[in-house]
């Protein structure tokens, strides 16, 4: 029952922070181009206009339309509670592995592709279409790039992952770690509509992936949507930051490991934020026919990160 209630303590906590991190790497980006730019917690004014809105529809919308943002921010949450951030729970273990947390990251990709198709805009048919080009090259990568872990560990649970890079901490600088990082991080950048692959502050219908599905998403909907994208970010960066990074993770419920785990998972986003925004204004959106370019090459470390694990024990 007190792992139960951390682990559900510990994903309402993730999705209250989600769009902070968001918040946070906008005024960062903002600062490093000489901008003063909007308060960090300004995702939280957004979110709470967008409930205060009507929702406007199309009439061509189907079900599909209207269940979309509530399966996307539903996944995004479920996934949040699979994945080790402050502490290590059993029941997270117990509930689903990497593949589990792949596919419902996926299925929830898959319905907001198919509600950018469903009321019949160009430009959401247009968005829908260069996602799942980008899905199915960084699907495969994320699964490998952990499975490289899970070849270590013995085991395809994150939380048994974690633990074993707590416990054998010579194990987590190697080549097979590296390469994987280098791998889910490219991920990472694509599945969350971040530069080089896609421009999260844009809405330049030619240029755009993720804002195209959504065009015709407004009021609850919207926040919905956008709360969900924010909690899958969170998602990538605990994963980039605890199955890679794994020191200072809470592995007992006592107070004192609660706490030191909880700071730990902040400097650890802190870090990785600070480095998306260093990078995304260092370099500029890749045009789309060189996007399928950048993710083989995520993929291909991926799949080196899982030879080396059997060649280096």
């Amino acid at each position: 029952m007190i792992e139960f209630i951390a682990l559900l303590v510990q994903t309402s906590v993730a999705v209250a922070l989600a769009p902070g991190v968001v918040g946070f790497i906008r005024w960062l980006k903002a600062r490093l181009q000489g901008r003063r730019g909007a308060a960090p917690w300004q995702p939280y004014f957004e979110l709470r206009k967008l409930f205060g809105k009507e929702v406007v529809v199309s009439r061509t919308a189907s079900w599909i339309f209207h269940a979309a943002p509530f399966i996307v921010f539903g996944t995004s949450v479920v996934v949040a509670s699979l994945v080790p951030m402050a502490v290590v729970t059993v029941v997270a273990d117990r509930s689903g592995d990497l593949f589990v947390a792949v596919y419902l990251l996926l299925f929830g990709t898959f319905f907001l592709a198919l509600a950018g198709l469903d009321t019949g805009s160009p430009f959401g048919g247009m968005g829908a279409s260069r996602e799942m080009t980008v899905v199915a090259l960084t699907e495969p990568t994320v699964a490998l790039a952990i499975v490289a872990l899970a070849l270590g560990a013995g085991s395809t649970n994150l939380g048994d992952i974690v633990i074993r890079g707590v416990l054998e901490p010579a194990r987590v600088p190697g080549p097979s770690y590296l390469l994987a990082f280098a791998a889910l991080f490219i991920v990472t950048l694509a599945e969350t509509g971040r530069l080089p692959v896609d421009n999260p502050s844009t809405h330049l219908e030619l240029t755009m992936i993720h804002e195209a599905m959504v065009l015709e998403y407004s009021g609850p909907y919207l926040a919905l949507v956008e709360w969900g994208h924010a909690v899958k970010l969170l998602v990538f960066f605990s994963l980039l930051a605890n199955l890679f990074v794994p020191w200072g993770i809470a592995l007992s419920l006592t107070p004192l490991a609660l706490l030191g785990g909880l700071a730990a998972f902040v400097v650890k986003l802190a870090v990785l934020s600070v480095a998306v925004a260093v990078i995304e204004t260092r370099v500029a959106k890749l045009r789309l026919f060189r996007v399928p370019e950048l993710l083989s090459a995520s993929f291909i470390l991926a799949l080196l990160a899982v030879m080396t694990s059997f060649l280096v024990r």
